[in-house]
Order: structure tokens, then C-alpha cells, then sequence
């Protein structure tokens, strides 16, 4: 009874799993879906955002191959990030962040002294957790400027899988 009871354990934890994973790229359906939206600031300029469920990266990728998607769309060559949060944090911080901690002490029992030092590392066992990247792009045509987060929107296209 014992096996079972861990067996149906195991099998729920996964089962939950398997439903907190990152959706096929497309367009966010509804308020609290996966997916991509985006926001017009500017006749070029526009609010990217992707909504997932996993590793900060590949929802990052999908954010930009929509403003890459997106520049194309409209016409435009090539694409500038002039602003970026992932998971709400500026400058692309964000996602899950390990942690470990260390501590140590000493006592006295019955005329006996001990000491020691303790490592603990934090362990996630909810499953993925939902992850978000924002870009604030503007849109170009001709040349892409020579600078590090200008992007030509069909290199982009070609490089990151759907």
C-alpha cells in the first residue's frame, strides 16, 4: 500500500508537471494565457510581451522573434530594444535564482563541546513557475544601426525555432 500511496505521488507531481509546461508559440489567449501581445506606443515603437510557463530564456527568445515577426509585418527591416523586464525586473534580470546558505554554532552538553557547519541549497519542487519578458522595440527600415540590441527582423525569423 505503502508503493502505491508513492507511486500516485510521483505520478500526480508529474501530471502537474506536464500542465505548468511552456505552450507552442503564438497568441496569448486571455488575460492570464501564454503567448504573445503586444502594445503600439508609436507609429515604430511598440511594447512586446511574452507570457510562458519554464526557463526565462525561451520565453525571452519568443519575445523577440515576435518584435522580429512583428518589424516584419509592418513593413520595417530591422528592430531596436530600447527597454527589457523579465518577470518584472528591469534590464532582462529575472527568472529563478538559486540560493544557498551556510551557518554554523557550537554547544556544551554534559561536558561534551561540539561544532559544525551546515550547507543548505533550496530545492523547488512546485514544478516550472510562470515567466515574462517585456521589450520595448522600436522599428526601422534600410540598414540595421551598428549597435549591440538592434536586430534584423528576418535574421531573428530565421534563427530562433517556433
Amino acid at each position: 500500500m505503502k508503493r502505491l500511496a508513492i507511486a500516485l505521488t510521483g505520478l500526480s507531481a508529474l501530471a502537474l508537471t506536464a500542465c505548468a509546461s511552456l505552450a507552442p508559440y503564438g497568441a496569448q489567449q486571455g488575460p492570464n494565457g501564454q503567448g504573445y501581445s503586444e502594445q503600439r506606443i508609436e507609429s515604430n515603437r511598440y511594447r512586446v510581451s511574452y507570457n510562458g510557463v519554464g526557463a526565462a530564456g525561451r520565453v525571452a527568445d519568443w519575445a523577440l522573434l515576435r518584435a522580429a515577426d512583428l518589424t516584419t509585418e509592418q513593413g520595417y527591416d530591422w528592430f531596436e530594444v530600447t527597454q527589457s523586464w523579465t518577470d518584472g525586473r528591469p534590464g532582462g534580470a529575472g527568472g529563478v535564482r538559486p540560493s544557498v546558505s551556510i551557518g554554523g554554532g557550537s554547544s556544551r552538553y554534559g561536558g561534551y563541546s561540539a561544532s559544525g557547519v551546515g550547507v543548505g541549497v533550496g530545492l523547488n519542487f512546485s514544478g516550472p513557475q510562470p515567466t515574462s519578458t517585456t521589450l520595448e522595440v522600436v522599428l526601422g527600415r534600410g540598414q540595421k544601426p551598428d549597435r549591440p540590441n538592434a536586430y534584423d527582423g528576418r535574421s531573428v525569423q530565421g534563427s530562433i525555432p517556433r
